[in-house]
């Protein structure tokens, strides 16, 4: 097949599809939720009342299990697992790489007879050992020392992963090196959460609270993504290797109307995205929303909200799943943070709260949040957090792709601020100016319509331009990229919360040692938070021009635009003492992130330039050329004839050719370069130089899609990837 003939082609099996048959009609959620889960419930029916007992008191307050009782529980889920057809189990892990690894291993064993019996005992569902050094591991590990451990972690729960190759047994586990570092995203967060736990007891017994349950964090991710037909996506390299499109001009329509929206879902998708909800269920994730996002083609999810670990197992879970079933359904699922310019990217808002099964949730304000001390002292512990630490927080969420979403289309800017709306900003205010608060309330919502009932307004508006915004009883972490673990935002949050709950706890101890009743130390000690730290409050327009001057020169708050300017903020002797003290990273840990989050930067930016290289060269340029030759056969006709043809076009075309190829040599010629003092300065050379390269190459490819006959025209379009379902 020619490649001039490899869109229409794409278009037409899309439009010729034979359709799938329906499926079976839909078991109740009763039914089905969780059946594929060894949790709770299904180890009350399969494990003895002490085992069962004791894994519960593991799950619920991370308390350690013995052998004895882990040899039970693994057995019980062998059984289990059988039971429902499955041969295999996997210790499943999140190396560095934001994606999940596996290593299968079957419950065959043979005896002295030579005969295969299945065995699974608690030392092997405690312990795998997979390869420790061929995963980014900042040096931590090398070949000559590759030793690496997955270990169980009983807090998350084991599920059954059916595919159609088969059924295996996946077990959440944590990954680390023979000398004990943590290789994996999953280590930090447990260990962040302890950290959390531990300082908000301190703050909760200085309030004088006495029956105090184990804190932890809870995430809920709202995720956005695009789905491209598979005969699009195969036809489109760039798609396939890099995520995103290195080439394309603008739709005619894009998504100026806002009518994708929350408008009516295409039937193809839906029938995929209930697909996929049915796999979610059967693995008890609550998927609770789904709907059409703002740009065309782009939709999104969102589950309910859980305890941050297994949200952010979840969270990876959920992303193969949606990736595979796009394939069962024709689609290929982006994740990518901007896979089609000129429209609105994909984030994975994170939403994010702490709390406990004694206090609740305590950064919700109740209906008086000025009296509401619980939430005024771990709110302002955020607010110190964020303005201490914003740089740490851009830093989480840095990525190649990131960097094309972040400050335009519903993406928040680089410069992190938190918004509280209108009611908790006027009360922190008046904390700071020492004014006595009451909270305003949002009131009625009437329309004066008698069949549309009236309903009580929230007492602040939401700002979709702020990268870390209070949205009624949680922090919204908007700035976080679609292709992400969750894992990472969420280590960072409960750090800087966790570092600032300890200070507050100091603070409060020594103001009520002093005399101070409990009110009188609350007050003191967020005032205090509030004229240090208050700048990073910020209720207006996160993209405006105004906004950033000021939040830089008058405000002090940084701006890091890209992954280049933030990820050395990982390397701030602050940072470094911040995840030391708390006990969540050491150094020689944060390091091995800083390193692993800088070369994956860089590959994926040279992944992406030699692509631009390659497809302007093999793809575009001969597609043009086809082309031009095609047209001046034909002008050379008219003019035997004796029509003549205005030479515009051809000299348009040749103009933006030859200005296209100037820059595929020039980025050429750019790519070899390797002699960088340093790190940093690779990176800052791959954000600028190469990426305003591919920029001119890009420039001029656009320009010349919109000038070369469409049958000539190699790769499928916008106005077909986008509307095409």
């Amino acid at each position: 097949m020619s490649a001039h003939n490899t869109r229409p082609q794409a278009i037409s099996d899309i439009t010729n599809r034979i359709k799938l048959p329906a499926g079976d009609a839909p078991r109740p959620l009763s039914e089905i939720w969780a059946c594929d889960v060894f949790d709770l419930r299904a180890m009350e029916e399969h494990l003895s009342k002490n085992a069962f007992k004791a894994m519960k008191k593991t799950v619920h307050t991370g308390a350690p299990l013995d052998a004895a009782t882990a040899d039970v529980v693994a057995a019980a889920m062998k059984d289990w697992a059988l039971a429902k057809g499955v041969k295999f189990f996997s210790h499943i892990f999140y190396p560095m790489t934001n994606i999940t690894a596996e290593k299968h291993d079957g419950f065959i064993v043979t005896n002295a007879d030579g005969n295969a019996i299945t065995e699974f005992t608690g030392s092997v569902l405690m312990k795998g050992e997979p390869d420790g050094s061929s995963f980014p591991n900042g040096s931590l590990r090398m070949t000559a020392a590759a030793r690496g451990y997955t270990a169980w972690d009983p807090t998350s729960p084991v599920y059954i992963m059916r595919t159609a190759n088969g059924s295996t047994l996946m077990i959440p586990s944590v990954f680390m090196s023979w000398t004990g570092e943590a290789l994996d995203k999953k280590i930090p967060l447990l260990r962040s959460n302890a950290a959390l736990d531990a300082a908000g007891r301190k703050v909760l017994a200085l309030l004088g609270e006495t029956d105090i349950a184990p804190l932890s964090a809870s995430c809920g991710a709202e995720q956005e993504y695009f789905l491209v037909d598979a005969h699009f996506a195969r036809a489109r390299p760039d798609l396939l290797l890099s995520g995103r499109t290195l080439f394309g001009a603008p739709s005619p329509k894009g998504q100026e109307f806002d009518d994708h929206y929350f408008g009516a879902i295409p039937a193809r998708v839906q029938v995929y995205m209930q697909a996929v909800e049915d796999k979610l269920y059967r693995l008890g994730i609550p998927a609770k929303t789904h709907h059409n996002e703002v740009a065309p083609g782009q939709f999104e999810i969102a589950p309910y909200y859980e305890g941050a670990n297994v949200a952010a197992d979840h969270q990876q879970l959920m992303m193969t799943i949606m990736k595979a079933t796009a394939l069962e359904h024709g689609f290929v699922c982006l994740l990518h943070e901007k896979p089609f310019a000129g429209i609105n990217g994909s984030g994975k808002h994170v939403n994010w709260s702490v709390g406990n099964a004694t206090q609740g949730n305590l950064l919700d304000p109740g209906r008086t949040p000025h009296q509401n001390v619980h939430f005024l002292l771990f709110c302002g512990a955020v607010i110190r957090g964020v303005h201490l630490f914003g740089p740490l927080l851009r830093a989480v969420i840095a990525s190649a792709s990131n960097d094309h979403r972040l400050g335009a289309n519903e993406a928040p800017p680089a410069i992190m601020s938190v918004y509280l709306g209108d009611q908790l900003e006027t009360v922190f205010g008046n904390i700071r100016d020492g004014k006595t608060s009451v909270s305003s309330e949002g009131g009625v919502m009437d329309l004066g319509l008698p069949q549309i009932a009236p309903f009580e307004r929230d007492p602040g508006d939401r700002n979709r331009t702020s990268p870390f915004a209070f949205t009624g009883n949680r922090f919204e972490f908007r700035a976080v990229g679609s292709s992400q673990s969750v894992s990472g935002p969420l280590v960072a949050m409960n750090t800087i919360l966790a570092d600032s709950l300890s200070w507050v706890a100091g603070k409060l101890e020594a103001a009520l040692q002093s005399g101070k009743n409990t009110a009188e130390a609350v007050a003191t000690v967020l005032q205090e938070v509030m004229k240090a730290h208050g700048a990073v409050v910020f209720g207006g327009n996160g993209y405006s021009e105004e906004w950033h001057k000021a939040a830089v020169t008058e405000r002090g708050l940084k701006n890091l635009p890209t992954s280049a300017d933030a990820l050395p903020a990982l390397m701030d002797p602050a940072v470094i003492d911040l995840f030391q003290r708390t006990g969540v990273l050491s150094p020689v840990e944060l390091r091995s992130r800083y390193d692993v989050y800088a070369e994956q930067y860089i590959l994926s930016i040279g992944v992406e330039a030699k692509l631009v290289v390659e497809l302007a060269k093999t793809s575009i340029y001969p597609a043009v050329m086809g082309y031009v030759s095609a047209l001046t056969g034909t002008l050379n006709s008219a003019a035997a004839l004796g029509v003549s043809f205005e030479p515009a076009t051809l000299k348009v075309i040749a103009d933006e050719t030859n200005a296209m190829m100037a820059a595929v040599r020039a980025l050429e010629e750019a790519l070899p370069k390797h002699d960088f003092a340093s790190t940093e300065e690779h990176m800052q050379y791959c954000a600028t130089t190469l990426r305003q390269l591919m920029d001119r190459v890009r420039k001029h490819a656009d320009a010349l899609e919109a000038q070369v006959a469409d049958e000539h025209w190699p790769l499928p379009k916008y106005r077909e990837m986008l509307f095409i379902k």
